[in-house]
């Protein structure tokens, strides 16, 4: 089944004119939002605590920051730009009672509505656009009038308006030129965990770590091992994010895309297999998001003691030492 896609022609962003837009949070997507929205001519409130970085970078962007109750209020369309684990609680103290019949509440990820964390009233939109790119890129492609596209959800829809609300948002933030891709808050959050966990964070980073320690074991350098096994990923992730795997087998040698076709369904077995798919259903059960919030609530402890160990791997200063041989990476990190 395809999946239906909106582009500019589908979004008006004047459905958020003599409208007001508070952003609850002034993160990287937080920022990105709030500046893309005001510059398409949009009155954008944001909420940002005092005292942190977050709210000296908002005054310095020409905002005013104020409470997360105060913005909320005054809002006809609230994103929440809060953490996953402590959106909840927030949004219970400061935000629920303040919301408006008739306004919408925006999400950039469906965690908290998927998975019953916050509950909104029946009376209020609730929308989701989630854009699939880090929140610099979001604001630079929007300055280049190019744009990054994003998924959109629509939960809840109060007052007939919610996608014509979701796609002026979508717009206002340069999404529509690149493609809108109108999904489920459940699909969203399911698959963007799956593929944190599965992929792009958990299984990329323990599969990196258990190569590397693999070679040294056997005797290998450990300098060598962190190139082959670690450092190349890049390389190839680059590939992939540009053209597609396809492309990626193109470009490497012959032996390399041998090992590739023929050793990699070896790697990932039917064992590896079954594995993803527990990992799935504790998604979907909403075990993994429990195990989270209650990890949240007890102080992080576990979470902060499986950081230390990984932040002690031996390929750490192996990396780090490596990475003196490369001064471009310094002077790429220095103009960002």
């Amino acid at each position: 089944m395809s999946i239906r896609t909106y582009g500019e022609a589908d979004a008006d962003v004047s459905a958020l004119k003599n409208k007001t837009v508070g952003v609850l949070g002034y993160g990287a997507q937080g920022t990105a939002h709030a500046l893309n929205l005001r510059d398409s001519g949009i009155d954008v409130l944001v909420a940002q605590r005092p005292g942190s970085p977050n709210h000296d970078r908002a005054l310095a962007d020409g905002f005013q920051p104020g409470s997360l109750a105060d913005v909320a209020a005054r809002s006809d369309l609230v994103i929440m730009g809060l953490p996953d684990e402590s959106a909840a609680e927030l949004y219970e103290e400061y935000i629920a009672g303040g919301l408006r019949s008739g306004c919408a509440l925006g999400f950039l990820h469906g965690f908290n509505i998927t998975f019953k964390f916050i509950e909104p009233p029946d009376n209020v939109d609730v929308v989701m656009i989630s854009p699939k790119g880090p929140g610099s890129l979001v604001r630079s492609t929007y300055r280049e009038t190019i744009g990054v596209p994003a998924l959109m959800a629509v939960h809840q829809d109060a007052t007939g308006r919610a996608r014509d609300i979701a796609l002026a948002w979508a717009a206002g933030i340069g999404a529509t030129r690149a493609g809108v891709f109108e999904t489920s808050f459940r699909t969203e959050t399911c698959a963007d965990l799956f593929g944190e966990q599965v992929v792009l964070c958990g299984g990329m980073s323990a599969l990196m770590l258990a190569a590397y320690e693999m070679l040294t074991t056997a005797g290998y350098e450990p300098e060598v091992a962190y190139f082959e096994c670690i450092h190349e990923m890049k390389q190839i992730a680059d590939l992939i994010y540009e053209h597609g795997i396809s492309h990626m087998r193109e470009q490497i040698s012959n032996t390399a895309e041998y090992g590739d076709l023929t050793r990699g369904p070896r790697l990932i077995d039917t064992r590896t297999r079954e594995t993803m798919r527990i990992l799935l259903a504790e998604i979907e059960s909403g075990q993994f998001a429990r195990e989270w919030m209650e990890e949240n609530r007890s102080g992080l402890k576990c979470f902060k003691t499986l950081f230390e160990l990984g932040a002690g791997h031996d390929s750490e200063p192996v990396g780090s030492r490596l990475r003196q041989h490369m001064p471009w990476l310094r002077a790429a990190t220095n103009n960002e």
